[in-house]
């Protein structure tokens, strides 16, 4: 076997031509990754983005209106008619969306999902610590689905 990366233009330029013209059959493992990702492709377009419209952090006047303690901060997120808002402590995060009426919010990084929660009826859920770094939310109900701006929680 030649060592990776060949050690001259023209061996590399054979074997990449060589890998153009192979013919063999697809795996069905690559077959089947292909397609889940061609059905991604429009999953985030399906949902509303909510953008943020306030933040406890970044306005101290308004935050001394909240009824949380000091060391809590809450997000305001909006999209059209939806509302999600949220606090985060310690503890982790606790939030409501509006309209109510169930469903499920999924809180993820750029690695992923790092915690998913049911929405009870009254558009209440409830979420672990958020890690450092960007964080959105995603939350699908029965009459929208809806995902936050990304933002650093932490």
């Amino acid at each position: 076997m030649e060592p990776w990366p060949p050690v001259d233009d023209e061996a590399l330029t054979t074997e990449l031509g060589a890998a153009l013209w192979d013919t063999g059959p697809v795996s069905e493992a690559y077959l089947s990754a292909a397609l889940a990702a061609f059905t991604w492709r429009t999953a985030d377009a399906e949902l509303a983005v909510a953008e943020l419209t306030f933040d406890s952090a970044v306005d101290a006047e308004l935050a001394g209106m909240t009824r949380s303690a000091a060391s809590a901060r809450t997000l305001s997120f909006r999209a059209g008619s939806v509302l999600v808002e949220i606090e985060v402590t310690e503890a982790g995060i606790v939030g409501q969306l509006s309209p109510s009426g169930g469903g499920r919010v999924s809180a993820r990084t750029a690695d992923g999902t790092y915690d998913e929660a049911p929405v009870d009826a009254v558009g209440f859920f409830s979420l672990g610590v958020p890690p450092p770094g960007p964080v959105q939310l995603c939350a699908r109900t029965v009459g929208y689905a809806v995902s936050t701006a990304w933002v650093s929680l932490r």
